[in-house]
């Protein structure tokens, strides 16, 4: 999510007015509009500055110093098409097929920048309107290049907070048999706290004014509490149950901060004293393994294990189906708004097909954690399939775009993933979220070394493989899926994405993916009824003409996001995910209430 999407009905028109002047030689003596002759001064593009004066939170920062850098080089190449393009096209060619193109590009750029910032802290207004047109120097020169060094401002330490709870005392003997499962207990509380801790300082500007009561401290609150009553029943099982009252010491407040402490090592949790009582010398027998079957009448009972069947994804008989579902967020960004009563809600109460689990790899994702979160994804895999649900886990590069920077942890996580879940028959594999930035070669070489990790534990499994420019078929840099076809994925069972934000891709894209349906096996692994950055206004009447195309040709899809976001893609109210109920109307947005209505319907309603 949130990636360069403009759409391609401006700068296909512009390119349309060059081409159809194509080959005729103009020049326009210092008036800069057509590209000089050869025995004259080529010109140089002028770009403003873009200060970035306000603070980035640490976790955006590479990101925003990406996009910074990606400005100069949007310079770089503007200048190289005016030396290549000497003397073609007329009075309007630079205008129209460097200038207007520089234009959109940098524009896309600083949205994305305002975006990144937007995501930890107050979502700035960098003044992208702008600052995106450029001017010539007429006389040539070198351009000025873009400060892609971050400014004090920008990296001022940011006040967080962190969580201050009391200390639960353990004054009453432990029957020996039991001290272990206290102890772990015991140990979960400090986890509690650091893992409290950790969505404070990467939820910096998120939500409203009771963001950190509704999706921290409450949450928090309720997890020691249970954990607290099971200190107490694990005592009670060989000795008197004692009080150790979970309710007093449950709640938590805040200890205000000017700036982030710094990561100090945990102390020890606390251990509990051991009664002289013998232990048993049975041990009581290991928790069953929950099975696989799936509930009768859920999306999975139905359609059992899934393949590429032409251009299609088909079911266990071989029968074209069109699977329907929601993208989560950010698992680091949300981290509650995924669990077993939300999901529930998605399947009985929306009647949707799967979840597409988005494990973000950078911004604090999976790279920062990698045990933690693949066992994350592996937890929300086992309760989306105890429901019967369809999983779509999501590996979600997008900065840096080229899939190969990560390719060694992308082995590392779908081998374990896989292997953890090879008796299934819900898991989708999505390898690659939105390459953007590189070539499909690139993106096809990263895909031949990944899927037969995957099919080393999954091998019938459904591969899903990201297409060239933030999975747009590479429509984003120019391209079109005729460059896929000339050079396919060579496994079974692969499907390539594409993904669309309605109110920045109409009719243009549209009648590409029409065509492309009809050769290359597509999914929709997310898409959303705004602008490409995730925000803004519901453009619910794109989004139906791209639905109803989706219908209309079996191609599956996911919107994003499953989330309480402060941004108008989420389709839950915010501070939904910090408590139990996800089901009725009651809880979403307009965006959550059109999606559940299409899915349940097929007519999507935001009332």
């Amino acid at each position: 999510m949130y990636r360069s999407k403009v759409g391609l009905g401006r700068f296909k028109q512009r390119r349309w007015q060059a081409y159809a002047v194509a080959g005729v030689a103009v020049v326009v003596a210092g008036a800069g509009l057509g590209i000089a002759s050869a025995s004259e001064t080529v010109p140089t593009v002028n770009c403003p500055q873009v200060a970035v004066n306000v603070a980035v939170p640490a976790q955006q920062r590479a990101d925003v110093q990406n996009n910074l850098k990606l400005l100069n080089t949007q310079i770089d190449e503007a200048n190289n098409r005016l030396k290549t393009t000497v003397g073609q096209g007329g009075p309007q060619f630079i205008n129209n097929a460097i200038l207007g193109p520089l234009k959109d590009k940098r524009f896309a750029t600083i949205n994305r920048i305002e975006t990144a910032i937007g995501r930890n802290a107050p979502k700035p207004n960098l003044n992208a309107e702008g600052l995106s047109a450029c001017t010539l120097n007429k006389n040539g020169g070198a351009s000025k290049k873009q400060n892609t060094a971050l400014s004090a401002a920008a990296t001022a330490a940011q006040p967080v907070p962190t969580v201050n709870c009391p200390t639960v005392k353990i004054t009453v003997a432990v029957p020996a048999q039991q001290k272990a499962d206290v102890d772990r207990n015991l140990e979960l509380l400090k986890t509690q706290i650091d893992e409290a801790n950790q969505r404070l300082r990467t939820t910096v500007g998120q939500g409203g004014p009771q963001f950190i009561n509704n999706a921290i401290l409450g949450p928090l609150k309720d997890k020691r509490f249970a954990t607290i009553n099971r200190i107490e029943t694990a005592i009670g099982r060989n000795a008197p149950k004692p009080n150790l009252n979970a309710e007093g010491l449950s709640a938590c407040t805040l200890n205000k901060a000017t700036v982030p402490a710094p990561t100090k090592a945990p102390a020890p949790a606390p251990t509990a004293t051991a009664s002289v009582a013998p232990a048993p010398t049975t041990q009581a027998p290991a928790p069953a393994q929950p099975g696989t079957k799936a509930p009768a009448g859920s999306p999975v009972a139905v359609n059992g294990q899934l393949s590429v069947c032409g251009v299609h994804l088909c079911n266990q008989s071989g029968t074209p189906i069109q699977l329907r579902g929601m993208s989560s967020h950010g698992l680091q960004f949300f981290p509650n708004c995924v669990n077993a009563n939300s999901l529930n809600a998605l399947r009985n109460d929306w009647k949707a097909d799967f979840i597409r689990l988005s494990m973000y790899v950078q911004e604090g994702g999976l790279a920062s954690d990698p045990t933690g979160f693949t066992n994350k994804v592996n937890g929300l895999v086992d309760t989306a399939t105890a429901l019967g649900l369809y999983v779509v886990v999501d590996f979600h590069i997008l900065t840096p775009g080229d899939p190969n920077f990560n390719l060694g942890l992308a082995k590392t996580f779908f081998a374990n993933v896989t292997a953890k879940h090879a008796g299934n028959t819900n898991v989708l594999y999505e390898i690659a979220n939105e390459p953007n930035g590189v070539s499909w070669d690139a993106i096809k070489s990263y895909a031949d070394q990944v899927i037969p990790v995957v099919r080393k534990n999954a091998p019938n499994s459904v591969v899903l493989v990201g297409t060239r420019g933030f999975s747009s078929l590479g429509l984003t840099d120019g391209s079109d899926e005729k460059e896929i076809l000339a050079d396919p994925v060579n496994f079974k069972n692969v499907m390539y994405t594409f993904h669309f934000y309605a109110a920045s891709h109409g009719a243009d894209r549209r009648a590409v993916v029409a065509r492309a349906a009809k050769e290359l096996p597509l999914f929709v692994t997310e898409f959303g009824s705004q602008t490409f950055t995730g925000d803004g206004t519901n453009d619910f009447t794109s989004t139906t003409a791209w639905l109803d195309l989706l219908k209309s040709n079996k191609i599956s899809y996911g919107m994003w996001s499953f989330s309480d976001s402060h941004e108008s893609n989420a389709v839950f109210k915010q501070g939904t995910c910090a408590g139990t109920n996800f089901a009725g109307t009651g809880v979403l947005t307009a965006t959550g209430r059109y999606i559940r209505s299409r899915i349940l319907t097929g007519v999507g309603n935001p009332n």
